[in-house]
């Protein structure tokens, strides 16, 4: 059964057990699917109601367009999430393949590379996806139903989580990789991306808490 398909409760108590995956990476997409759901109740809250309907037509157009954007990243992401799961088990079959001849070892090792870089893609991937999505919050905080503002503060928080954890997926897998190159390639877009993200969590969350205190 895939992960996206079991319950609640079923994928937490295949978190809870002795299986090293689904791990960190199938959670971190998973959170950052959350964070977007979240997000966009804010959106689903908004449309109809009279503060959103009385905003200049351009400010709701550029709304929907990102409301939408995001439904498309939640999307990707709820795929990732089977996918981390799936190139962990990757890394694990190319590891226990046969090492007895010199052709063995070989096909060995350029199949745990291979391995190692699908386990790294697919984090990276859920850590850009959720950067992107991020980036796209502020207009719906800014606009959006205020009485969903906690929702969509979770929802930031739950998106940064996910990216977060995502890198470190990635950096654990890069341990493995032996080409220098895109090693480093990954590593510097890591740093870039969580520094980014990381700026904008705080604005978001500081205009948030101050809307709180008002």
């Amino acid at each position: 059964m895939k992960l996206i398909d079991m319950s609640v409760v079923e994928f937490s108590d295949e978190v809870d057990s002795n299986s090293p995956a689904p791990g960190g990476g199938s959670v971190a997409a998973l959170a950052s699917n959350i964070g977007i759901g979240l997000a966009r109740m804010m959106a689903h809250l908004s449309f109809g109601k009279k503060k959103y309907e009385a905003l200049d037509e351009s400010i709701r157009l550029e709304f929907v367009d990102r409301f939408n954007k995001m439904a498309d990243i939640r999307k990707e992401l709820v795929e990732l999430i089977d996918k981390d799961t799936e190139s962990f088990n990757e890394v694990m079959k190319a590891i226990k393949m046969p090492k007895e001849t010199e052709e063995q070892i070989k096909f060995r090792n350029s199949t745990i590379q291979d391995a190692t870089l699908f386990s790294i893609d697919v984090p990276f991937k859920t850590a850009k996806l959720s950067l992107k999505a991020l980036e796209l919050l502020e207009y719906l905080v800014e606009y959006g139903n205020q009485n969903a503002i906690t929702d969509i503060g979770v929802g930031t928080l739950m998106l940064y989580t996910g990216l977060e954890g995502a890198i470190l997926n990635v950096k654990v897998n890069l341990m493995g990789l032996d080409n220098k190159e895109l090693h480093d390639s990954y590593s510097n877009s890591c740093k870039e991306i969580l520094s980014n993200a990381k700026v904008i969590k705080d604005n978001l969350m500081q205009g948030i808490h101050v809307k709180l205190e008002n």
